[in-house]
């Protein structure tokens, strides 16, 4: 598949908005990864795909050395309110749903994608981390900032807007892959 081809697939899907992604933009910040550390969202040291279950710094940086085209994927939500915590985990919901969408269209297309999405995995009710091996490791989906990505750069590198504006809600993931 081509880029072109690739950014329709992601319209097509139901995504808001998308941006090519040059995977030598990224940048992994130690600082992100010691935010995961303070466990905030209560995933730190749970999951096969978040820290450190994923892998240090450099591994991360070499899987992502491995790819030389990607896209960014937004799905953009308007909110009631500010505080509306019910269109937040709607737009969440509905991103997921168009994430693993694409991600299982890629792979089925080209087995080596690397799909970074909005929050933990949630393949599985309950990760086998640090027990067992992960079940589902090809499937196995981690979080643009578990790789110790800042997303609003990521999208500025990239010239994809991060904000849209007052009473609304952005959630953002990407796929790297090479050129098939």
């Amino acid at each position: 598949m081509k880029d072109q081809e690739i950014t329709q697939l992601a319209m097509d899907i139901g995504f808001t908005h998308t941006a090519p992604l040059d995977p030598k933009t990224l940048t992994l910040k130690p600082e992100v990864r010691q935010m995961c550390e303070t466990n905030s969202c209560g995933q730190f040291a749970k999951r096969w795909s978040c820290p450190p279950g994923c892998g240090s710094l450099e591994q991360c940086r070499e899987r992502i050395a491995q790819f030389n085209r990607g896209i960014l994927v937004q799905t953009v939500g308007t909110l009631e309110d500010e505080l509306d915590g019910e269109g937040m985990m709607d737009t969440e919901r509905l991103h997921k749903e168009h994430f693993l969408k694409m991600n299982e269209l890629l792979r089925n297309r080209q087995a080596d994608v690397l799909a970074l999405g909005a929050g933990c995995c949630t393949l599985c009710k309950t990760c086998t981390y640090p027990e067992a091996e992960c079940r589902f490791p090809e499937k196995r989906i981690s979080s643009m900032e578990a790789y110790g990505l800042v997303v609003l750069e990521v999208c500025k590198a990239n010239n994809l807007p991060y904000y849209y504006g007052k009473c609304t809600i952005s959630y953002t993931s990407c796929f790297l892959y090479n050129e098939f």
